[in-house]
């Protein structure tokens, strides 16, 4: 084992159960305690008369149950605290509920809740002022595609979506400077690299940007968790919300997209088009209705595909006299 991975070894963080208890007990434990205080001092003054005892007693009272109220907390539905003695990891408490716990425990709150973002956006946070008062609610940015090429050095613009949420806090904390930072950067960093390895669109079946939805989505989700690992991260779904040509080359694009769909649209009209050709020639000669040369076959054929496969209606010219 080299240096780097015995560093990493010892410094890895796993996320462990804190047992914490009820905090109902003891809450009423501590008002009592500072209750206590001052009717013992009242009683004393009253019946024995100043005595510094039950004045110090009182004041060890009073503190303790002043220092023990830093030791509730309050946790609801999908959200955790992590806790940690002067800077040493204890535990997280999961579980929602009302609990004590040391008092000189610091309590770091993590949202398990899940949460989404889309590439390109930017989270402005809440600002108060000096008194707390909201300023400015939590806002979010309208989201900027990334311009980037793709595998066929296309410029395309590209953005997705990502759901994700928190599984381990402690990973999460210490792992990582910022993990909600941290989830945005990599997950941009893994949709260039993804749009850099297929095309945009592809005419072979083979894996493409437009075409193949479901497959890039599971390539997308598959490449941000292996980016998010070791931030205690777990990506529920990860969908690409805008896919275009880049405006430089969007009009040539949507020419050449056109012209493939005008080229596949006349291959099929030729084929029906033969096909009841091919129909029409075989019931001739099985009913016997008209003999027909090769020269006057010809004709036929090329009329017939004329009407079929024109892109306006036909205007034919009725023989009425002699065949030949």
């Amino acid at each position: 084992m080299t240096l780097e991975d015995k560093s990493a070894t010892q410094s890895h963080v796993v996320e462990t159960a804190f047992p914490a208890k009820s905090g109902w007990p003891l809450l009423a434990l501590f008002l009592g305690l500072m209750l206590l205080g001052p009717i013992l001092f009242l009683l004393s003054s009253a019946f024995i008369g100043p005595n510094p005892f039950f004045v110090v007693l009182m004041i060890l009272l009073l503190l303790v149950g002043f220092v023990g109220f830093f030791g509730f907390l309050a946790i609801a539905p999908n959200q955790s605290r992590a806790l940690l003695l002067f800077g040493e990891y204890k535990g997280t408490v999961k579980e929602s509920g009302f609990y004590w716990v040391n008092p000189f425990f610091s309590k770091k709150m993590v949202s398990l809740r899940v949460r989404n973002f889309e590439t390109g956006s930017t989270v402005t946070p809440q600002r108060k002022d000096a008194a707390g008062t909201v300023l400015a609610e939590r806002g979010r940015t309208a989201s900027r595609p990334s311009k980037v090429n793709d595998r066929d050095g296309n410029p395309i613009e590209i953005s997705t979506v990502v759901v994700w949420k928190v599984v381990d806090t402690a990973e999460a904390l210490f792992e990582v400077d910022d993990y909600e930072d941290f989830v945005r950067v990599q997950s941009e960093s893994a949709l260039r690299n993804l749009a850099s390895r297929h095309p945009y669109d592809s005419e072979d079946h083979e894996i493409s940007l437009r075409g193949s939805t479901t497959e890039i989505s599971e390539q997308l989700q598959r490449d941000i968790q292996e980016r998010l690992h070791r931030a205690g991260v777990q990506v529920i779904e990860a969908r690409i919300s805008h896919l275009a040509y880049a405006q430089e080359i969007a009009a040539a694009m949507l020419q050449r997209q056109q012209a493939s769909a005008v080229v596949a649209a006349r291959s099929k009209i030729v084929e029906g088009a033969v096909g009841m050709v091919q129909m029409a020639l075989d019931q001739l000669a099985e009913k016997s209705i008209v003999e027909l040369d090769d020269e006057r076959r010809a004709a036929m054929v090329s009329n017939l595909l004329v009407v079929l496969c024109s892109d306006k209606s036909t205007q034919p010219i009725v023989n009425t006299g002699s065949i030949y």
